[in-house]
C-alpha cells in the first residue's frame, strides 16, 4: 500500500507571521546630533584664528592687540597689502615659493608614480623586501641626517642655491606608499592584456595607470605642494642670499626688522597663506577622494 503525502495547504494572508521592523533608537538621532555639534565647533576653533589674523591684516597696529578684542577693523587699511610689496621683497619670496613648490611637486609626482608602478606591477628579486627598506626611511627624522646632508650639498657646491632645496625634497617615500597603495586596486589583467599588445612597461604606466590615478595623482600633488611651499628649516639651512628667501623665510626676516609692524606682519601671513587655501578650495574633491581610494585593496 503506497503511503502518499499530503502537502500542507498555504497559509492565508492574514495568517503569515509579519516581519517587523525594530524601533528606531532615539539615540542615534541622539548621536548624530551630537556629531554635527561636535564638527561645527571644531570648525570654528579652526577658523577663528585665520579670520582674526585676515581682519589683523586690515587694522592699524594699535587695533590688533586690543583688550577686549576687536573683531572687525575701525577703518579698513587696504594700503596695507601694498606696503608690504614696499618694504618687504614679498615679490621674490613668493616667486621662489612658487618656483620651488612646483618643480619640488612635478618631480615627486613624477618619481613617486613610477617607482610605485615598478613595485606594484613590475615583478622582480627582492622587490618586497627593497619596498619595506624603502618605506622604512619614513620613520627616519630628518633631523638625524640633517647635518651630513648638508656637508654633501655643500661638497656639491649646491648650498645657496634653490637647487639644493629641489634635490633635497624632489623624491620622498610617502609619494610611493600613497601611489603604491593605489596601484594595488587595479586589477592585475589590465596590465597583462596591455603586455600581450606590445605596451612596454613605462607605456603601460604612462597610458594605463596615470589616467586611472588621477584622485591618487591629486592628493600627492597636495600634500607635496602644501608641505613645500610651508617648509621654513630647509630653506633656513640651506638658502643665504636674501634674493633666494622663500616667504616663511622672508616673513621671518620681516618681522625680526619690524617687530612693532604687527598689523604688516598679519597682511604678510594671509598673503603667505592664501594661495594654500584656494588649492585646497579648488582640489578637496579630488584631495578625499584619493585618500580614500589609496587606502582600499583590490
Amino acid at each position: 500500500m503506497a503511503v502518499t503525502m499530503s502537502t500542507p495547504p498555504p497559509l492565508a494572508l492574514a495568517d503569515r507571521p509579519t516581519l517587523r521592523r525594530p524601533p528606531a533608537r532615539p539615540l542615534s538621532t541622539v548621536g548624530k546630533i551630537f556629531g554635527y555639534v561636535t564638527l561645527v565647533v571644531a570648525a570654528v576653533a579652526i577658523l577663528v584664528p585665520f579670520y582674526w589674523m585676515a581682519m589683523s591684516s586690515l587694522k592699524t597696529n594699535n587695533e590688533v592687540f586690543t583688550v577686549p578684542i576687536k573683531w572687525l577693523p575701525t577703518q579698513a587699511q587696504w594700503h596695507n597689502y601694498v606696503d608690504i610689496f614696499t618694504k618687504a621683497n614679498m615679490a621674490t619670496w613668493l616667486r621662489n615659493t612658487l618656483l620651488l613648490s612646483v618643480a619640488v611637486t612635478f618631480l615627486q609626482v613624477l618619481t613617486g608614480s613610477f617607482a610605485a608602478y615598478g613595485f606594484s606591477k613590475v615583478r622582480f628579486p627582492g622587490r618586497d623586501l627593497l619596498f619595506l627598506v624603502y618605506i622604512g626611511t619614513i620613520a627616519v627624522p630628518w633631523q638625524a641626517y640633517m647635518i651630513p646632508q648638508f656637508i654633501l650639498f655643500s661638497k656639491l657646491h649646491l648650498s645657496n642655491t634653490l637647487w639644493s632645496i629641489i634635490a633635497l625634497q624632489a623624491f620622498g617615500a610617502f609619494g610611493v606608499f600613497l601611489m603604491k597603495q593605489f596601484y594595488d586596486t587595479v586589477p592585475e589583467e589590465l596590465s597583462e592584456a596591455a603586455r600581450i599588445d606590445g605596451l612596454s612597461e613605462y607605456g603601460i604606466w604612462r597610458r594605463i595607470m596615470l589616467p586611472l590615478s588621477v584622485p591618487a595623482l591629486a592628493s600627492l600633488t597636495l600634500l607635496t605642494f602644501v608641505t613645500t611651499w610651508n617648509d621654513y628649516l630647509g630653506p633656513l639651512i640651506y638658502l643665504r642670499n636674501p634674493d633666494l628667501f622663500t616667504v616663511q623665510l622672508g616673513l621671518s626676516t620681516f618681522i625680526s626688522q619690524y617687530n612693532a609692524e604687527f598689523a604688516l606682519i598679519m597682511t604678510g601671513s594671509v598673503i603667505s597663506v592664501l594661495p594654500i587655501a584656494i588649492i585646497f578650495l579648488l582640489g578637496q574633491r579630488y584631495f578625499i577622494e584619493g585618500i580614500a581610494t589609496s587606502g582600499l585593496k583590490g
